[in-house]
């Protein structure tokens, strides 16, 4: 790697680092994973500096990669409760069954990343408790007595934040759905 490109890269990671930081924490509750994202998409500008890819407005790049590996991990912590009823008996539409099937194909794997990616957006419009609420239960896959125990706020009031950014959720990607779902 030559001076100049090593100098862009530094360059880079001090002038960005702090705003990726606060974008990653944003949308991953674990510190811990936060970091390891971060790390990922400055190792990632490394390599492609290194093999020479055109980069042509690196502020964007270092946020769409990040935002990549956001999808990624929530891909990976997805609990099972996901294939669960997220809400009341009389709404039995889950999150997974708005989600296309993985396994349908190139056309269904491109709608089920674009809905996940207006889920992320769709998260970050919620109100912070209902939001940790949500991550705290559907991906991180922890239970309401355990985030009650931890935030000392009641289970029911939990489950009613739950229930709200269920509702906001599916409101809010029922319209991408519908189109990316168009036959």
């Amino acid at each position: 790697m030559s001076l100049e490109q090593d100098r862009r890269i530094t360059d880079a990671v001090k002038q960005e680092q702090s705003r990726l930081r606060n974008f990653i924490r944003r949308r991953v509750p674990d510190s811990r994973d936060a970091e390891d994202i971060l790390q990922d998409v400055f190792s990632e500008l490394v390599e492609a500096n290194r093999l020479l890819m055109p980069i042509d407005h690196l502020t964007g790049w270092l946020f769409r990669v990040a935002r990549n590996r956001i999808t990624d991990l929530f891909r990976k912590k997805r609990p099972e409760s996901l294939n669960e009823a997220v809400s009341s008996e009389d709404e039995s539409l889950t999150l997974e069954d708005m989600l296309p099937s993985p396994d349908a194909g190139p056309e269904a794997l491109y709608a089920r990343s674009v809905l996940l990616e207006e889920l992320e957006d769709a998260l970050d419009e919620l109100p912070d408790e209902q939001r940790e609420v949500f991550v705290g239960h559907e991906i991180e896959g922890r239970s309401f007595k355990e985030m009650s125990a931890e935030s000392g706020v009641s289970v029911n009031t939990l489950l009613s934040r739950k229930r709200y950014a269920v509702l906001h959720l599916r409101e809010r990607l029922q319209d991408i759905h519908d189109e990316l779902t168009k036959a």
